[in-house]
């Protein structure tokens, strides 16, 4: 990753965006258990889909 340029900021929020992604997916999709099983509070938990997408929604511009 380093020989490609990818700063370690991207490298650490693609395998946290991934890490969620898998526990979710574990958790068929349930936020409180997701939550529970990363050992976050589930509105770090709804915070950090939003800011991954994970939802498959388009992220929501701050005005």
């Amino acid at each position: 990753m380093v020989d490609q340029g990818i700063a370690y900021e991207d490298a650490v929020a693609e395998f946290e965006k991934r890490f969620i992604a898998r526990v979710l997916e574990k958790s068929n999709g349930n936020h409180s258990k997701a939550a529970c099983e990363l050992g976050i509070h589930r509105n770090t938990l709804s915070r950090k889909i939003e800011i991954f997408r994970l939802d498959g929604q388009p992220r929501k511009r701050n005005r």
